[in-house]
């Protein structure tokens, strides 16, 4: 679909890079469902899933939706180090360098969105590092990828427990440390969703059987996960508190059933995602694509309103309860969703995002035009 005839220049411009044929539209609407699923899960009272209960429905965005957040944060990083040709030589360590200086400003800009006092678990300090942590792995093909995202999956769940009980955290300071390194969302396992995420980013990702498969295989994943949990914690529950970690599917538990689980189902809907857009439903969910397509300015403006809201109308950022009764979700939902709109079309890349993206070409430099993603990766 063309840009009208009559629109500007800048406006022409914004759409193209919005809906171009080199844009990955179905990453955009996934990342659009995270950014929402996230803010519902913070801003608004949901009762734990009974599969007899629709009402109860909506607890699918607890936890599941920071997961999407961070394997679409690996796709996003595989799509600009090469897509499904990785970059090698100087070509890579100038992109390295690009990605360590972008997950540096998200550091900072998480931490103080963690200092406006809003009640939620800040997930850009985590991003940083799930960042920094990508680095070695840029040069690895889909099937290195997978392998090394499958072994973190099946072997962290074990060790987590003992690295959440660990003195370092709950001794002098440390609920800043945890702060400060995203600890909520805890590296050594997330970064599985990560890895999976650059697995995906280095798959073809515009061949329809490829979308296809994306989506059977995590669908399939997920559900081995899930039902994992429940036949081992069936058989645990009550005779180990370990092992009941272990195998846990909660939400933020970090469990196996919850890596696996969850993991398979952020890929299953990526790959849906995928498809629906290819099909006219893609016209429809254009306001779902436009927050996605500036996860960053849409992420950080949903905890400042917050904040400004809890302290003009609370007098206390920290009252969760008080902006939940207080029925912000709504209101910040409808506005967030208009204003990317808004914006997207009109004048195109997140104010945030060309923050970002600019302070890093001041201080790093431009990719090189040996550094160019081909046209069938980009995002």
């Amino acid at each position: 679909m063309a840009a009208a005839p009559g629109l500007s220049r800048r406006t022409r411009r914004a759409w193209s890079r919005f809906d171009g044929p080199a844009r990955l539209v179905g990453i955009d609407l996934a990342r659009g469902l995270a950014v929402l699923g996230m803010l519902a899960a913070h801003l608004l009272t949901i009762d734990a899933f009974v599969a007899e209960e629709p009402s109860t429905w909506l607890d699918i965005v607890n936890g599941r939706s920071s997961i999407l957040f961070a394997t679409l944060a690996g796709v996003s990083i595989a799509l600009v180090t090469g897509g499904t040709r990785p970059l090698a030589g100087s070509a890579r360590a100038r992109a390295a360098g690009r990605l360590a200086l972008r997950g540096a400003l998200l550091w900072v800009i998480g931490i103080l969105l963690v200092m406006t006092g809003v009640p939620v678990y800040v997930i850009l300090p985590a991003y940083a590092l799930l960042f920094a942590l990508s680095l070695p792995f840029l040069g690895l093909r889909p099937r290195s990828l997978f392998l090394s995202a499958g072994i973190v999956a099946a072997v962290m769940p074990w060790a987590f427990p003992f690295l959440d009980s660990a003195a370092i955290w709950s001794g002098r300071g440390g609920e800043q440390l945890q702060a400060l390194v995203g600890w909520a969302y805890p590296f050594p396992v997330w970064i599985a969703f990560l890895l999976t995420g650059m697995g995906l980013g280095r798959l073809d990702l515009r061949r329809l059987r490829v979308q296809a498969l994306v989506t059977i295989i995590g669908a399939a994943v997920s559900a081995f996960g899930y039902g994992l949990a429940v036949v081992a914690g069936e058989q645990v529950a009550g005779e180990s508190p370990y092992l009941a970690a272990v195998w846990s599917a909660e939400a933020h538990s970090s469990g196996l059933g919850e890596v696996v689980g969850s993991g398979g189902f952020a890929v299953a809907v990526i790959g849906l995602c995928l498809l629906v857009c290819r099909t006219p439903v893609r016209w429809l969910v254009i306001p779902l694509r436009a927050v996605g397509s500036m996860p960053l300015t849409a992420y950080v403006l949903q905890i400042v309103v917050w904040a400004v809201f809890a302290a003009a109308l609370l007098g206390d950022t920290s009252d969760l309860f008080g902006v939940r009764d207080a029925g912000l979700f709504l209101p910040l939902t409808l506005g967030l969703v208009a204003g990317c709109t808004a914006w997207a079309l009109l004048i195109g890349r997140g104010p945030l995002e060309a923050l970002v993206d600019g302070i890093v070409r001041l201080v790093a430099g431009p990719p090189s035009r040996a550094d160019a993603v081909p046209s069938a990766s980009r995002r």
